[in-house]
C-alpha cells in the first residue's frame, strides 16, 4: 500500500496523459487504417489546436469553448486539405505519403512558430478547473480528472459511431471494400475526405484540451507524433478499445515508468513498438507470388509527360516549311558504359573543382553533404535495391559517428583506422538488428526502422559517458589523413579527405551493385517469390545488403565527425533519417549519383539558402519535400529518359501477368 500511495499521483497522471494520446492516436489510426494515409503531419494538427486554444484561452468557460471550436475547426480544415494533397499519391504507396506529410509538417511547424512565436505559450483554464481535488489523500489537478472523464466518453462515443451507425459502416466499408461502397451509391473520395477531416478534428480537439498537459511549443508536434505512432502500432488499426488500452499503457510508461524505473523508461516504448512489429511480420507470409516488395506503383510524372509530348512531336517529323533538325545518334551498345558513367564523371570533376570556387564556409558544407550523401547511398541500397524503405538508417550512421569520436578521443586519429573500425562497428550493429528488419515489408519496415532509430537516439541521450548525452561531443583531436601526417583542420583539407573517402566508398558500392550479387539483390525486390521458388536464399541476400548498407552508413558517420569536429544527437536524429530518404527520392531510388546530388541539394537548402532567410530553414526544406514528391516522382534519374530508376522503375508485374519472352532473369537495371 505504501508503494501504491507513493506512486498514486504519477499513476493517475499516466492515465490522463495516455488518454490524451488516445484522442490523438485515434485520429492517426483513422487516417492510416481507413483512409490509407501515413500522416507524419498529424502532430502538427495537434499543434494547430494547441496553439489556437492557448491563444484564445482567457480563464473563462467562453474562452475554452471558443478555443475548442476554433482549434477543432482549423485542424479539421487542415485534415480536409491533406486529403486533397494526398489524393493523387494513392497509387504511389506510403513512402511518397510519408515524405509529403513530413514536408507539410515542416512547413506547418515553421508557420506556427512565425505566427505564435518560438516560446511555449501559457494556457489558462477556467477557474473551476484550475484547482486541486483530494484523491485518496492526495491533491490532484481537477482539470486532468475532467479530461479523463471526457476521453472515456469520447472513446465510448467513437466506438458507437463506428460500429452502430450508417456513417461508421461507410467508413469501415471504405477501408475494407471501396468498390462495394461505390456500388451502394456512396463516394469513396467523399468518405476519404471526411475521414481525414475527422482525424484532423480529433487531433485539433486533443490539442486544445491537452494544451495544459502537453503545452504548445517547439518540439511539441514531433513528440506527440512519435508517441501516437507507438500507440497505433501497439493497439493496431481495428479496434478503438485496443488503441485506448495501448494509449493508457504508453501514458503509464511515460509517467509512472519514469518514477519507478527511470533508467529503462526511455527504451520501453520503442522497444515494445519494435517487438510488436517484428512479431506481426513473423506471422505474415513474405510478399505474394509475382510481386516485389517495397515497390510503388507509378504515379503521374509531369516531367515524363513533357518528355512524351516532345518525343511525339519529334516522331511526327518537321513542321511544314522547316528543315529537319539533326537527330542525336542512337546510343550504340558500345556507348552504354560511357553513357551511364558520364554523370558520375561530371559530378567528380565538379567536386574536385569546388575548393577553387567556394569560400571556406561553403566548402565545409560540401564536406557535410558528402557525409550525408554516403548515408543517402546506404538508404539507396536498402530502399531502391533491396526494397526495404528505411527511416532508421541513422542508427548505424550514429554508431560510426560516435565510434570515430571516441577513437579520436582515445588517441586513434588515423583516418583509415577510424573508417575501418567505424564501418565494422556499424556493420555489427546492422547484423544484430537486421533479422528484425528483413522479414518485414512496406510500411512495416518503415515503422520497425523508425523504432530502431528512436531506440538508438534514446541510447545516445542516456549513455553520457560515451556519447556526451544531449550536450554531444566536442574537443577531440583532429583526424590525420594518413599515418605520420598532421591533423586536418583547414576546410579545404577536410573537404579533400572527405572527397577521397566518398569516391572510394561510392566506387566500391557501384562495383558491388553492378556485380552478379547486386543483380540478385535487385531480383529479390522485383520478383521475390520467383527467386524463392528458384532456390535463392532471399533472406540471406537481404541480410547481407542490410549489413553492407550499415557499414556504408558507418563510414558516412565517421566522415561527418571528421568534417564537423563535433557531434550532437541532432546530427543522428529522425530528421536526418528523413533527409536521407528524401535525398534518395530526389535522385531516383536506384541512382547512386542521384542520392549524392539529393544530399547536396538538401544541405544547400538547409544551411546555405536558408542563411539568406534566417529562421525559415524548415519552411524551405518542407517546400523541397513537397516539390520533390509532386514534380519528381521518379527523381532526377528520371530526367535521363526511360523509367529513370525511380520508385517504379522496376515495379513488379501483376501476379497473373506472364513475363515477357525477352526477360531472361528477374534482375533489374543498375543506375550509376
Amino acid at each position: 500500500m505504501e508503494l501504491l500511495d507513493g506512486h498514486l499521483v504519477p499513476a493517475v497522471d499516466g492515465v490522463a496523459f495516455g488518454l490524451l494520446l488516445f484522442v490523438v492516436a485515434a485520429g492517426l489510426s483513422l487516417a492510416f487504417g481507413t483512409a490509407g494515409v501515413l500522416n507524419l503531419s498529424h502532430g502538427t494538427l495537434y499543434a494547430i489546436g494547441a496553439y489556437t486554444g492557448a491563444e484564445l484561452s482567457d480563464g473563462t468557460w467562453g474562452g475554452l469553448a471558443l478555443g475548442l471550436a476554433a482549434g477543432t475547426t482549423a485542424a479539421c480544415v487542415a485534415g480536409a486539405g491533406l486529403s486533397a494533397a494526398t489524393a493523387q499519391l494513392a497509387r504511389r504507396g506510403h513512402l511518397a505519403q510519408a515524405l509529403l506529410t513530413f514536408g507539410l509538417a515542416l512547413i506547418g511547424g515553421d508557420l506556427l512558430i512565425q505566427f505564435f512565436g518560438a516560446d511555449e505559450l501559457p494556457v489558462r483554464v477556467p477557474e473551476a478547473l484550475d484547482s486541486s481535488v483530494t484523491l485518496l489523500g492526495h491533491r490532484y489537478p481537477a482539470y486532468r480528472l475532467c479530461f479523463i472523464v471526457m476521453a472515456v466518453l469520447l472513446a465510448a462515443f467513437g466506438t458507437w459511431v463506428l460500429t452502430r451507425t450508417r456513417m461508421g459502416a461507410a467508413v469501415r466499408a471504405a477501408a475494407d471494400d471501396p468498390q462495394m461502397l461505390a456500388a451502394t451509391g456512396h463516394s469513396p473520395r467523399a468518405v476519404h475526405t471526411g475521414v481525414l477531416a475527422a482525424a484532423g478534428a480529433l487531433a485539433g480537439a486533443a490539442g486544445v484540451l491537452g494544451a495544459p498537459i502537453i503545452g504548445p511549443g517547439p518540439g511539441t508536434s514531433e513528440n506527440v507524433l512519435m508517441l501516437s505512432l507507438v500507440v497505433v502500432v501497439l493497439g493496431g488499426l481495428r479496434s478503438l478499445w485496443a488503441t485506448f488500452f495501448a494509449a493508457v499503457a504508453v501514458g503509464e510508461v511515460q509517467t509512472l515508468g519514469v518514477s519507478v524505473a527511470p533508467e529503462l523508461a526511455p527504451y520501453l516504448l520503442f522497444a515494445a513498438m519494435a517487438a510488436v512489429l517484428v512479431l506481426r511480420s513473423r506471422f505474415a507470409e513474405p510478399t505474394g507470388a509475382g510481386a516485389g516488395h517495397g515497390s510503388e506503383a507509378p504515379g503521374p510524372d509531369p516531367v515524363a509527360r513533357l518528355r512524351g509530348l516532345l518525343a511525339g512531336r519529334a516522331a511526327a517529323g518537321p513542321l511544314p516549311g522547316r528543315n529537319r533538325s539533326p537527330v542525336w545518334p542512337a546510343r550504340l551498345p558500345g556507348r552504354a558504359a560511357w553513357w551511364q558513367a558520364a554523370p558520375l564523371l561530371v559530378l567528380l570533376v565538379v567536386l574536385i573543382s569546388l575548393p577553387a570556387l567556394l569560400d571556406a564556409y561553403s566548402i565545409s558544407l560540401a564536406g557535410s553533404a558528402l557525409a550525408l550523401g554516403l548515408l543517402a547511398v546506404s538508404v539507396t541500397i536498402l530502399t531502391g535495391y533491396a526494397g526495404l524503405p528505411t527511416l532508421g538508417q541513422t542508427a548505424p550512421f550514429a554508431v560510426g559517428a560516435y565510434a570515430t569520436a571516441n577513437l579520436a578521443d582515445a588517441g586513434w586519429t588515423v583516418g583509415p583506422v577510424q573508417l575501418v573500425l567505424s564501418a565494422l562497428a556499424a556493420a555489427v550493429f546492422a547484423a544484430v538488428v537486421g533479422p528484425a528488419v528483413i522479414r518485414a515489408r512496406g510500411t512495416t519496415v518503415l515503422m520497425i526502422t523508425l523504432a530502431i532509430g528512436e531506440l538508438t537516439g534514446a541510447v545516445v541521450n542516456q549513455l553520457k559517458s560515451v556519447t556526451g548525452g544531449a550536450d554531444g561531443l566536442v574537443g577531440f583531436p583532429a583526424t590525420r589523413a594518413l599515418w605520420g601526417g598532421e591533423g586536418t583542420l583547414e576546410e579545404s583539407e577536410l573537404y579533400n579527405y572527405a572527397l577521397v573517402v566518398a569516391v572510394v566508398a561510392v566506387a566500391l558500392t557501384l562495383l558491388v551493385l553492378r556485380s552478379p550479387a547486386g543483380k540478385l539483390l535487385t531480383g529479390t525486390r522485383g520478383a521475390e517469390a520467383r527467386m524463392r521458388a528458384s532456390g535463392h536464399p532471399v533472406g540471406r541476400y537481404l541480410l547481407v545488403a542490410h549489413v553492407c548498407a550499415g557499414a556504408l552508413a558507418g563510414v558516412g558517420g565517421s566522415l561527418m565527425v571528421t568534417v564537423q569536429q563535433y557531434l550532437s544527437p541532432a546530427d543522428v536524429g529522425f530528421e536526418i533519417a528523413a533527409f536521407a530518404l528524401l535525398a534518395v527520392v530526389i535522385g531516383g531510388t536506384t541512382s547512386v549519383v542521384g542520392a549524392l546530388l539529393g544530399a547536396g541539394l538538401i544541405v544547400a537548402t538547409r544551411d546555405w539558402v536558408a542563411g539568406s532567410w534566417p529562421g525559415h530553414g524548415p519552411l524551405l526544406l518542407g517546400v523541397l519535400f513537397v516539390a520533390t514528391v509532386y514534380v519528381l516522382p521518379r527523381g532526377l534519374a528520371g530526367l535521363r529518359g526511360g523509367s529513370g530508376g525511380g520508385p517504379s522503375s522496376d515495379a513488379p508485374r501483376p501476379p497473373d501477368q506472364p513475363p515477357p519472352a525477352s526477360t531472361p532473369s528477374p534482375a533489374g537495371k543498375v543506375s550509376p
